[in-house]
């Protein structure tokens, strides 16, 4: 270990304990990784006890002029919790604490390492819910999903993470403890809470959250309609909004991952359906009942060939499992997937699925959809070996392609995975320098910076998640090799 590293890790176990500092070689293996392509190797790892461990760490950190990577589950899909510049990897995963919940005024606080279903259970018998609802919230936790500002099925009616995040606790750059908001649903001055949400952890490590609970719905029914196209289905989802009917979730599946899950789940979808669309409406009895109505007589509108419905906690469940798996069920097809997140207008939802398709075909890759189709949040998985060089940069390509025809189709880069190191790239298709530059100084606002700084030490603000979001900061593919040069200024990829 060198000599640095050595005094680095000597610190960082005085504070929390020798147990809690990984620095070997081969445990550090399992921390380059995040859901992501990208990875780096951290110089050591460190999982606190308390935000007064963390405050801790962030200071003997500055002392040593390192890097500090705040980590979850490590289930970012941009490069969020990938290392980069040799940072200390402070993970998160030890404070996973409900410490408090008032149920009359419908809040909860709880430390970032909670697994964002936990909570959910935990206010179950209350008849309390936590509306954030990751495909992954059996395993992310909601200190990454304020980080990322994550959304899920059911963000359609409900909202982000944003929507439903009062107050957070923050340890600063210079280790500092504060609270941004609070456990009040109205404050005055400037929203910093807002501004903490979704910016991946590149402007302080949070420590506490005090979220929203919402009462549990009187009614839910679920509806699963299989369509003979994807252009069918797309139809299906603008009637269903043009009807002015705003369902909990709406989502969609084309036939790829239908292929991917049946081995897995047997859910027995139609022979010949291109695509399913699972339809969720919940509140009060009659409402649910005359809005199913209408929305089963647009799904037979468009030919749906098969419908299925669910009241039941377990039907439901069933009904959902399919969805809530589709990730994980695309190793039947290949054994990596890059799974690119954009937005698009709903209007233009046909229009970007079918430049999907012809971006596939003419770079000879594989792609699956299965996405929030509600909102128009876009997720096609490019399926791939991480193995063949020539694979992953078809891979790249692809994505910069998917993102720059959500752009044009006047959407966004990103819906809920945050840019990371994915698409920093891609940041001046839909930003100019004034942006950005704007945006960057926003870290200096949560810092006091040192006067007497030495030279050739990374200032404070740069000090947290380094190498994320703004362009320049890493670039997605080099660990295969691919480099900056590969990236025209545009953001689009050319492979020399």
């Amino acid at each position: 270990m060198p000599t640095n590293t050595r005094s680095l890790v000597t610190d960082l176990a005085r504070a929390v304990g020798d147990r809690y500092v990984i620095w070997k070689p081969e445990d550090l293996l399992v921390y380059e990784y995040d859901g992501s392509i990208d990875r780096a190797t951290p110089q050591a790892v460190v999982l606190p006890g308390s935000a007064g461990e963390v405050a801790e760490v962030v200071r003997i950190a500055n002392r040593h002029g390192a890097y500090i990577v705040a980590r979850g589950a490590g289930t970012s899909l941009s490069g969020g919790a990938v290392p980069l510049r040799n940072s200390i990897v402070l993970a998160l995963t030890r404070l996973t604490a409900l410490i408090e919940v008032d149920a009359e005024s419908r809040v909860a606080i709880v430390e970032p390492g909670m697994i964002n279903l936990h909570l959910s259970q935990l206010v179950s018998h209350l008849g309390l819910f936590y509306a954030p609802d990751p495909a992954s919230q059996k395993t992310c936790t909601i200190g990454g999903n304020v980080g990322e500002n994550a959304g899920g099925p059911h963000c359609l009616a409900l909202g982000v993470t944003t929507n439903h995040v009062l107050g957070l606790e923050v340890v600063l750059a210079d280790g500092s403890l504060t609270w941004l908001g609070g456990s009040q649903r109205e404050s005055t001055g400037y929203d910093l809470r807002g501004a903490f949400v979704g910016s991946e952890g590149t402007l302080g490590i949070v420590t506490k959250i005090a979220v929203r609970l919402l009462p549990k719905p009187e009614t839910i029914h679920t509806m699963l309609a299989a369509f003979r196209t994807m252009d069918a289905a797309s139809d299906t989802v603008s009637g269903i909004i043009g009807a002015g009917l705003v369902p909990s979730a709406l989502e969609m599946m084309d036939r790829k991952t239908i292929d991917a899950v049946e081995p897995f789940y047997h859910p027995g979808y139609p022979a010949d359906a291109q695509a399913v669309l699972i339809v969720e409406v919940d509140g009060l009895k009659e409402s649910v009942e005359e809005q199913t109505e209408v929305i089963l007589e647009i799904c037979n509108n468009n030919g749906a060939s098969e419908i299925r419905e669910a009241d039941d906690v377990a039907t439901r469940a069933k009904l959902w499992e399919t969805r809530k798996g589709a990730i994980g069920a695309y190793g039947t097809i290949a054994p990596t997937y890059y799974l690119v997140d954009g937005v698009v207008p709903r209007t233009k939802l046909r229009e970007v699925l079918q430049q999907v398709d012809q971006i596939a075909a003419e770079l000879n890759v594989t792609v699956a959809n299965v996405f929030h189709a509600g909102d128009g949040n876009i997720h096609p998985a490019i399926l791939f070996n991480e193995r063949n060089p020539a694979e992953v940069k078809q891979a790249i390509l692809a994505g910069a392609r998917i993102l720059e025809a959500c752009v044009a189709a006047g959407g966004a880069l990103s819906g809920e995975h945050g840019i990371g190191i994915e698409k920093q790239a891609y940041m001046p298709l839909v930003f100019n320098e004034d942006d950005l530059d704007a945006m960057a100084r926003l870290r200096t606002a949560f810092i006091h910076e040192d006067p007497d700084q030495p030279i050739g030490v990374p200032s404070l603000a740069e000090r947290f998640n380094p190498g994320k979001v703004f362009p320049g900061g890493a670039v997605h593919g080099e660990a295969y090799g691919i480099t900056r040069e590969s990236f025209r200024p545009t953001g689009t990829t050319d492979w020399q």
